[in-house]
């Protein structure tokens, strides 16, 4: 019988340390970092258009939209986890010489088949934790699909959207998200598996 490695954890210190000098992204989760994977240029240009719908809006407001470079620091009972969402809008900014923000108020994720279970899972239960969101939002890469945890009644509801017609309304930074400008030139086509 073999003995289980041990892993040593890596402190938040480290951490942001050293994402301030890699060329890849890493997430941190609990003390192991775990290096972020590419994204389809369909992914991208539904993140894109989310910022860029998001910040019209926004403009002139204090609430901000931040790209999938600004880190969220999710602060638990016992753990500490680092994200890179796609987009999220900040109202609270943390300190513009930080490269994460503490108080999202929205954030948002494109699915994809390697970050699905990621994203319905882990993420979600960590980003519902945070006591600023209000919304968490999860978009489909391969059809006009908004899948929307919405916090009520001391927890989150969780709601669907749509279709093109289909708009998010976010009450909580005063705006709504339509998915024809969500998903604005992007093709619907599936994903390939990823034993291909």
């Amino acid at each position: 019988m073999t003995a289980a490695k041990k892993l040593n954890p890596i402190s938040v210190e480290d951490y942001l340390a050293g994402e301030l000098i890699s060329s890849v992204k890493y997430e941190y989760v609990d003390g192991v970092v775990y290096a972020m994977a590419g994204a389809t240029n369909a992914h991208n240009l539904i993140g894109a258009n989310v910022i860029g719908a998001l910040f019209g809006r926004l403009r002139g407001q204090k609430c901000r939209t931040f790209n999938s470079d600004t880190k969220v620091r999710i602060r638990q009972a016992h753990h500490i986890r680092f994200y890179y969402p796609d987009a999220q809008v900040i109202c609270r900014p943390n300190a513009p010489q930080e490269s994460f923000q503490d108080e999202p108020t929205v954030i948002v994720e494109v699915l994809s088949k390697k970050t699905r279970r990621t994203d319905f899972n882990e993420k979600k239960e960590a980003y519902l934790s945070i006591s600023s969101l209000t919304v968490y939002i999860v978009l489909e890469q391969e059809s006009a699909q908004g899948h929307v945890f919405r916090r009520a009644n001391g927890g989150f509801d969780r709601e669907l959207y749509e279709g093109l017609d289909a708009v998010i309304p976010l009450p909580s930074i005063n705006t709504e998200l339509p998915l024809a400008e969500a998903y604005e030139a992007v093709e619907f086509t599936p994903e390939p598996d990823e034993s291909e």
